[in-house]
């Protein structure tokens, strides 16, 4: 991909004068994109910011302002991920401004959700958090909202996806029993890509960990456990190093009973760590 991408700017560097340029600078900018996603997935967050800086970077220079737009949001939801979640709620800003008044809800129930997200990270900010989500519904809920998406985007923004983030977030402001249900409601309709499903499964099994709802510790565990044994096994079946970490991650802030879900979470932590030797 840092290939495809190399080519992309000396393509783009000798176009500079043609009436090809803004169409070579889109492609610059999808392929750096790519290569920013890739690197995030493989836990080079470095490397990954440099990538996702030259996407914004050949869309502003392409004039297409959703796709700046989107790789700016892209950037945010990266920072939001990677510990920066203040940082991230800035970039969303400026994705907002870029994109504009956009006639499709996709970008702009995507860009709600990421700052419910955001604020949720940054501010444990429960009731601005509730409101960005409103906000986000609001749109799904227009007519446009199951048609084709513009450009760059590839799938339209629905409920289970509202679902997916509204999961994440109640996961962020502690509210274990509304992660677990919406987490089920994002369940209900087309899989999310695995590596994406497998992230937000991990957060809800924190969640799982964390609720109390008249249920003994030794059930949290079995339920939290067998959602994280199956993110494992995406993070090992796609070699995502950010999915592995997050799993082993989640498995040291565990310290309750040994029960058979967490054995076999052990065992395949252990399988995982010997195949990279």
């Amino acid at each position: 991909m840092a290939a495809h991408v190399g080519v992309a700017n000396r393509l783009l560097a000798r176009s500079q004068d043609s009436p090809f340029a803004a169409s070579v600078a889109a492609a610059a900018s999808e392929a750096a994109g790519f290569a920013a996603w890739l690197h995030a997935d493989m836990d080079d967050t470095g490397t990954a910011r440099s990538y996702y800086r030259m996407a914004i970077d050949r869309a502003q220079r392409a004039g297409h302002d959703l796709l700046a737009g989107y790789m700016i949001g892209g950037l945010a939801a990266f920072e939001i991920d990677a510990a920066d979640p203040g940082y991230g709620l800035e970039l969303i800003g400026d994705a907002r401004r870029q994109v504009g008044q956009a006639q499709h809800p996709t970008p702009l129930a995507w860009l709600d959700s990421l700052e419910a997200l955001g604020l949720a990270v940054a501010r444990k900010d429960g009731a601005a958090a509730d409101r960005a989500i409103v906000q986000a519904s609001r749109v799904v809920e227009s007519k446009q909202a199951t048609t084709t998406p513009p450009w760059p985007w590839v799938f339209p923004f629905d409920y289970p996806k509202l679902a997916g983030y509204r999961a994440l977030v109640a996961v962020r402001l502690g509210r274990p029993s509304a992660a677990l249900s919406a987490f089920a409601e994002s369940m209900h309709a087309a899989q999310p890509a695995p590596r994406q499903r497998a992230v937000t499964m991990l957060e809800v099994a924190t969640a799982a960990c964390q609720d109390g709802a008249g249920r003994k510790e030794s059930d949290r565990a079995d339920e939290a456990f067998r959602l994280a044994c199956e993110a494992l096994r995406v993070g090992i079946d796609y070699s995502s190093e950010r999915v592995i970490a997050r799993a082993r991650r989640f498995r040291r802030s565990y310290d309750g009973p040994a029960t058979s879900y967490v054995r076999e979470f052990d065992d395949r932590a252990r399988s995982a760590l010997r195949l990279c030797q």
